[in-house]
């Protein structure tokens, strides 16, 4: 089924895409540049960029058609501003689809009002809450980054490892927050651990000292800190600290970024954590190909690439950039049969699929999608020493 799929792309490309080479299409980029993960989002951006001029400088796509990004902010956290930021870019900039959002919340807010009306693809690298798993999306939704239901599972591990069977449990009152403090709960619970407290936080809070005391009653060997690194997370822990209450803590995808380091050093040697990674030779290869440009082991950074590169992938293997034509080859050149790429390999994967044949887009992250189109899940685990993040193994 495939290879015909291959072969009917390839004759719409000499068949519609004749005047392509004079024309770029356009792609959006909604992420948080302001809110609770601003840190992490510049290397988002860029390495969703890096594969949109990868595919320009290689003039593959569609014989020659450039790829042009735009930016919008989806703040995180508000859904009626990311909602108009998306509208925006889909009515006025003739976006043909998104690399985004990021955020959980804002991530279905912009599917339901805007993606889902607008028939327009989006591939998130960061929304992780559960409950997407089951949106309605027309297919049209997809992500790079696994499920919550995954996360929590590898967490419970990660912790009853290292021989933690009882923590305090805090999470940021999102659907983030919450849809990954259910499920990491449930696996914990599950696995014989105990939650001694499970309770939300607000974010924009001058203090967390209240939130800290109640926790600390409850007691436990570790706090768990389901937030954002730039926003009530680091709050809670900076009280944690300051009054004594733990000075061991967890931290899931959400806590993790070089503004960690920058916040406590440290202060939190010995505290664990856990993020969407792999050891993959994508993964080495994205890392040089990124050089210093930015942060190529930022949290979703080469889930950005990978996003991004599965929307051009899918383009060509369409011969068309129109998101209703494209959503049905996401998955087809996401995962196998096909010649494996890696990143750096993209303008040779479009040649591939111009030709008939096919390809198997592993990239970054070790793309394998599953079920309703989302990473099957790969993490890297994580410890703080001498004040850094270090890398303890992927699992």
């Amino acid at each position: 089924m495939k290879k015909l799929l291959m072969a009917t792309a390839a004759a719409a490309l000499s068949a519609g895409t004749a005047s392509a080479d004079s024309h770029a299409v356009k792609i959006g980029i909604i992420l948080g540049f302001t809110g609770p993960i601003e840190s992490l989002t510049p290397h988002m951006a860029a390495g969703a960029e890096l594969a949109m001029s990868e595919v320009s400088e290689s003039g593959n796509l569609l014989d020659g058609m450039k790829v042009e990004p735009v930016r919008a902010d989806s703040t995180c956290i508000d859904s009626g501003a990311a909602t108009a930021a998306a509208e925006r870019l889909i009515t006025a900039e003739g976006i043909k689809g998104i690399m985004g959002a990021d955020c959980s919340g804002v991530t279905g807010a912009i599917l339901s009002n805007a993606a889902l009306p607008n028939g327009m693809v989006m591939i998130s690298p960061s929304a992780t809450s559960p409950a997407l798993s089951t949106a309605e999306d027309d297919g049209l939704f997809f992500r790079t980054s696994p499920s919550d239901a995954r996360q929590g599972v590898v967490m419970t591990n990660v912790l009853m490892d290292r021989g933690i069977d009882e923590i305090a449990l805090t999470y940021t009152n999102n659907d983030y927050g919450k849809g990954l403090a259910d499920a990491f709960q449930a696996a914990f619970e599950e696995a014989g651990g105990t939650v001694t407290i499970s309770a939300a936080h607000e974010d924009g809070k001058a203090d967390y000292y209240a939130e800290v005391g109640a926790l600390a009653s409850a007691g436990g060997e570790r706090l768990v800190v389901a937030g954002y690194v730039d926003q009530g997370g680091s709050g809670i822990v900076r009280a944690a600290l300051d009054t004594g209450a733990f000075d061991s803590f967890h931290f899931p995808d959400g806590m993790i970024g070089t503004a960690l380091e920058e916040n406590f050093g440290t202060e939190i040697d010995g505290s664990t954590g856990q993020h969407p990674g792999t050891d993959s030779p994508g993964k080495d290869r994205f890392q040089d190909m990124v050089g210093d440009k930015f942060e190529a082991t930022s949290p979703f950074a080469p889930e950005s690439y990978d996003a991004a590169a599965l929307i051009m992938l899918a383009m060509q293997a369409a011969g068309s950039v129109e998101p209703g034509d494209y959503k049905t080859h996401v998955m087809n050149v996401a995962n196998a049969p096909g010649e494996k790429i890696f990143p750096g390999e993209l303008g040779k994967a479009l040649e591939i699929i111009a030709d008939g044949g096919d390809v198997d887009y592993v990239g970054a992250t070790a793309v394998d999608l599953i079920g309703p189109g989302e990473s099957a899940g790969n993490y890297r685990e994580i410890i703080f020493e001498d004040g850094a993040i270090t890398t303890v193994q992927y699992r």
